[in-house]
């Protein structure tokens, strides 16, 4: 509800991702209850969900409907996660505003006047004006960094090839955005678990170290 409601506001979202009322049923009977469980999750566009198309903000991948949840996601269902909608990006992604000919223009929350950032523009206008608490954007130049800058809020670019989001000739990286350092965290936590480095083999199979976030040294 909060979702549409910010949406209505400042346009960020793209497609509401369905099933989730079964997939919460589904890890009710579950007896392990995952980090991220119950948690609804926000997802940028071009990250590909089952049932879904990823636009790129970009006519010609109108048409072509995902038939698989990338990696990301599957881990993110399988700790408990339930991605739940999907956020608008500028076309092609190599932008820093938030703007494409399918979807139009994404707004600033706490300023309507000014853009949210870029690529992860949709994130960041939906967890800053609170319709996520948590959510997955990408980075190669500052994609995540720069929405989260803009939007007052927090955001993660993990060092290169720790969650791969497709094979680009510059390493591009899957990130969450929230409003808090700890949700970060519990976010890389998730992510990196056994089922990511099954999934990927070639993400090094080297956990989030609570240790090092502590020290306050890079994560």
């Amino acid at each position: 509800g909060e979702a549409l409601e910010v949406n209505q506001e400042v346009n960020c979202v793209t497609d509401f991702i369905h099933g989730c009322e079964d997939q919460l049923k589904k890890l009710k009977k579950q007896k392990e209850k995952g980090l991220l469980y119950g948690i609804p999750i926000s997802i940028k566009d071009h990250i590909n969900c089952k049932g879904h198309i990823s636009s790129g903000g970009m006519v010609k991948f109108l048409g072509q409907v995902k038939e698989e949840d990338s990696v990301v996601v599957q881990v993110l269902k399988h700790q408990g996660g339930i991605p739940f909608v999907k956020t608008n990006i500028p076309q092609t992604m190599i932008n820093y505003d938030c703007s494409n000919l399918i979807f139009g223009q994404t707004l600033n929350p706490l300023n309507p006047q000014k853009s949210p950032g870029g690529s992860s523009g949709g994130e960041g206008a939906l967890i800053a004006g609170g319709g996520s608490i948590l959510g997955i954007g990408s980075d190669v130049a500052g994609s995540i960094r720069l929405p989260s800058s803009f939007c007052g809020l927090c955001g993660l670019k993990p060092t290169g090839n720790r969650i791969r989001p497709f094979v680009l000739t510059v390493t591009a990286m899957l990130g969450p955005m929230a409003r808090d350092v700890d949700s970060l965290a519990l976010c890389m936590k998730a992510l990196l678990c056994q089922e990511m480095f099954q999934l990927d083999p070639t993400v090094p199979p080297i956990p989030f170290d609570e240790q090092v976030r502590l020290r306050g040294a890079p994560m």
